[in-house]
């Protein structure tokens, strides 16, 4: 928290400046996602300011105090470190002041240029509007990984500076713009129902790139989904996921076809190619990815199974009055056979630890549920699933589902897994090789339910079948354990009494 005082002979005003904090557990930058507040404004303590994008999920950063909002120092799109200032509030509740010297700032310091004082900040148009005026954005540098990894706590993040492109960002709110006025709208100003606001998040639309025709230029819903249309081509009414897909995102429907990354930073002059910022969720999932593939040598096996048994069992649930109220789905069922496995093959619950040499075998099962959002790929975990029933894994499932898909996964449900489970049988796949997510020894991949012949006591019959498919780390897992694991899943689901049996 800073504050500046006033000129000689003033009343000294209390400027205080709103930084960007750790939004949990050794964070160390995010991206501005949305202003909830506009020059003049008068806030109250707790009251949300900015939104911010971590590494997992979307974070409402709240005033630690009361006042008149009287600049704003960052804008949409910004991916700015720890420590960064955001907004300027005077909490005498007066006019916004006319500061005599500059506001600091990490840009100014890292690279010697002066930087603008709170007011001139607040009276340029933001960066994600130059777009719109005409200019061409600076392109994003990524941060190196190292210095992500290396700069945890509040101690190492002092002499954390922004990044170049960061730095050009700054210079360039300082300079005056070129625009006409009326090209000068700030973002957060631009008509649009919060619904409105969200489905243009989610699909990586820029609000102020979007041709309003509603009352008085008021954005709509049909404007958002004509401009994501324009952008990638296509048909609007295909959708990318199915309606039943516990990873859908809610309330996209047809609207969602091949945006699930960030937003898009233009077309190419020559027209051929769209160029993507790699961002948040998108460029943690690869970088983990990378780490888990070049890390862990994988191994796959598969298995064809007849789930007739288990598909019947969900449809009687479905219809039970003690499940009215309980979305059952067979993700459930597959999760429950896997955590009956696991009880009978507990040495596969564990993971490999490099710096001590040595394999810690876990006797607690945190499943992992991969979840596809709009922002990309995340993978919280149920904690301490094998306490769970089949109900209590299907409600939590749901829950899961249900806040990944608003973008309110928290770091917490997303640490400590030990084993998952992804379901690309969602989008009509059969079968895959599925990646480890970091730390964890196995991950059992589910394949599409479908009606195909089978051969029963000598006769050609409809049964309702899937394709299982199990990667686990070679360090952990032989692959004589690995195949019993994925054997006794395929029994528990053919023959669900087995469960009974063996849990």
């Amino acid at each position: 928290m800073n504050a500046a005082a006033g000129t000689a002979g003033s009343p000294a005003p209390s400027l205080v400046t709103i930084d960007l904090t750790d939004p949990g557990e050794g964070l160390t930058e995010a991206e501005i996602l949305e202003i909830k507040v506009a020059v003049g404004d008068r806030i109250e303590i707790n009251a949300p300011v900015v939104e911010v994008e971590t590494a997992k999920s979307a974070v409402e950063l709240p005033s630690h105090v009361a006042g008149t909002v009287v600049a704003i120092l960052v804008a949409v799109g910004d991916e700015v470190p720890v420590g960064t200032p955001l907004v300027q509030v005077d909490t005498a509740g007066g006019p916004a002041p006319a500061p005599s010297a500059p506001a600091p700032s990490a840009a100014g310091a890292s690279d010697g240029a002066p930087d603008p004082s709170a007011q001139e900040l607040a009276d340029q148009v933001p960066v994600a509007a130059e777009a719109a005026a005409g200019q061409e954005p600076a392109p994003q540098e990524p941060a190196p990984a190292a210095a992500a990894e290396t700069t945890r706590g509040p101690a190492n993040l002092v002499g954390y500076g922004e990044r170049p492109s960061a730095q050009r960002r700054r210079r360039r709110r300082a300079e005056p713009a070129q625009a006409d006025a009326a090209q000068q709208v700030p973002i957060d100003r631009i008509l649009a129902k919060p619904p409105v606001r969200k489905l243009a998040r989610d699909l990586g639309i820029a609000l102020h790139e979007v041709l309003a025709t509603g009352p008085e230029g008021t954005v709509t819903r049909e404007d958002v989904l004509a401009a994501q249309q324009r952008a990638i081509g296509g048909d609007t009414d295909a959708a990318y996921f199915p309606e039943e897909s516990p990873q859908a995102p809610e309330g996209l429907g047809g609207a969602m076809k091949t945006t699930r990354d960030q937003a898009f930073s233009g077309v190419t002059s020559d027209e051929r190619t769209t160029r993507v910022p790699i961002r948040s969720v998108r460029r943690r999932t690869a970088e983990a990815m990378v780490a888990s593939a070049f890390t862990a040598p994988h191994v796959t096996v598969f298995n064809e199974i007849d789930m007739t048994a288990a598909v019947e069992i969900i449809a009687q649930l479905r219809t039970s009055r003690e499940w009215a109220d309980v979305k059952i789905s067979p993700l459930a069922v597959i999760a429950k056979a896997l955590l009956v496995a696991i009880r009978r093959n507990p040495e596969v619950n564990a993971s490999w630890d490099e710096a001590a040499q040595e394999i810690v075998y876990k006797h607690y099962v945190n499943l992992g549920i991969a979840a596809a959002t709009p922002r990309g790929l995340i993978v919280p975990n149920l904690k301490d699933a094998h306490l769970m029933t089949l109900r209590e894994l299907a409600e939590g499932i749901g829950d899961l589902a249900r806040t990944a898909r608003a973008g309110r996964t928290s770091l917490r449900d997303t640490r400590d897994g030990t084993i998952t489970i992804t379901n690309y049988g969602v989008f009509d796949i059969d079968s895959g090789t599925p990646i480890l997510n970091p730390g964890e020894s196995a991950i059992l991949g589910v394949g599409a339910i479908k009606e195909k012949p089978w051969v029963v006591d000598g006769q050609v019959v409809p049964r309702q079948v899937a394709t299982l498919s199990l990667s686990f780390d070679h360090r952990l897992i032989d692959g004589a354990l690995g195949a019993e694991l994925l054997r006794d899943v395929s029994a528990v689901l053919e023959q669900p009494s087995l469960g009974l049996v063996w849990g």
